[in-house]
């Protein structure tokens, strides 16, 4: 499994905007990519303009596949002016739950 952590921190005033473009995105990877199998949002308690993605993928491939998504591609459209900075992203090996956890 390959784990993808992102954290993004938005401008004030586009919370709602950014909310519903990241349900969008992450609903349709979980519906429509046979090799992601897990994407949650969280936001942020002490900060609400700052978010955290979980992402699971099978592979690298799978991950790349994502990224050619249409609905991944919107989500970058939309998503070109809403940052404040650059998102943080860090990759990791699933240690548990077992890779089972989600492929049986």
């Amino acid at each position: 499994m390959l784990m993808l952590m992102v954290n993004v921190k938005i401008k004030p005033g586009m919370r709602d905007e950014f909310i519903a473009v990241i349900k969008e995105d992450a609903e349709s990877t979980t519906e429509k990519e046979k090799g992601n199998f897990q994407f949650t949002v969280i936001q942020n308690n002490e900060d609400p303009d700052s978010f955290f993605f979980l992402e699971v993928y099978r592979d690298a491939a799978a991950l790349e596949e994502h990224r050619k998504q249409p609905h991944f591609l919107k989500y970058r459209e939309a998503t070109a002016t809403i940052y404040e900075g650059n998102p943080v992203r860090a990759f990791g090996t699933n240690v548990f739950p077992a890779d089972s956890y989600w492929t049986e």
